[in-house]
């Protein structure tokens, strides 16, 4: 028997001189895995670093609260709770009008892109526009003229006012989507609750929670005017420090609404990541 006839496969002799064919024995790196990727977008600076500014921030005005001579004025503004008090009112504002913009928003803006209703979404958009276009101190002028003075109106205004982007995008983020992907899942019987359920609304999640983001810094901003129509937050220590002329008070009401709008914002931030829909990190 010949010796070339014994060499692995893939070898050859030519003139005694042994050969192998190129990339025989190459393997192409498996793709990392799409998991790692995903691991590697939430990094420990992302947790800790905004949360621990912010907390430095809290503890220098503290500290320098604490080296303040405040007059009556200013003690009087800010004693009995009366900081804790408007801080809560502050956040209860937040929330509920968050919510009540989500259950508003999401299912008009998918209403939006069903059928006939298409031809309306101009109409809403445009409606949404002149919600957030209207400046929030008269809108809520409006408001306590028609409803009276109380949380009622400060939270419709804020809902009006935060409606739009998470109205818009929830429309951008379903009509976005490509055809063919909704064609093949009708293809395979789905049917078009569920098309929307596991296709559509899937794939829009990421521009639908940038809205939502965008919205909660808004309604945190826009509680600051619910104060002019009696529904409290930290505008009232804003105005009081105003109208008084005592910096103590309006710079502690200015610094927690702008750490309190960097906190939501960061949670957003982090609900963006871990709600997105883990077939479009991979992809990513």
């Amino acid at each position: 028997m010949r010796p070339h006839e014994h060499r692995p496969e893939g070898e050859y002799e030519v003139k005694g001189v042994a050969f192998r064919d190129a990339g025989g024995s190459e393997q192409e790196a498996p793709p990392p895995p799409a998991a790692g990727r995903q691991a590697r977008r939430v990094t420990w600076q992302k947790v800790t670093f905004l949360p621990a500014v912010l907390v430095a921030v809290l503890l220098l005005t503290w500290g320098w609260f604490q080296q303040t001579d405040l007059d009556s004025i200013s003690r009087n503004a800010l004693a009995d709770g009366n900081v804790w008090l408007r801080l809560r009112q502050h956040i209860q504002l937040t929330v509920i009008s968050t919510f009540f913009v989500l259950i508003i928003a999401i299912p008009l803006g998918i209403l939006l892109t069903r059928g006939k209703l298409r031809r309306a979404a101009p109409a809403a958009m445009a409606l949404a526009n002149i919600g957030q276009a209207t400046p929030a101190i008269g809108l809520l002028a409006l408001l306590v003229i028609w409803l009276g003075i109380g949380e009622k109106a400060a939270l419709i205004g804020i809902i009006v006012y935060a409606v739009l982007p998470v109205l818009s995008n929830t429309i951008a983020g379903l009509k976005a989507n490509d055809p063919t992907l909704l064609e093949a899942a009708r293809g395979i019987g789905m049917s078009p609750l569920g098309v929307l359920g596991k296709v559509e609304l899937p794939l829009a999640v990421p521009l639908i929670l940038a809205g939502v983001r965008t919205a909660l810094v808004l309604n945190v901003g826009t509680a600051t005017l619910a104060t002019f129509g009696g529904g409290g937050g930290l505008g009232d220590l804003i105005t009081t420090g105003m109208t008084n002329q005592r910096m103590p008070v309006l710079l502690l009401g200015s610094i927690l609404t702008i750490v309190l709008a960097l906190l939501v914002d960061w949670l957003a931030s982090l609900a963006e990541l871990f709600l997105r829909p883990r077939g479009l990190e991979a992809g990513s």
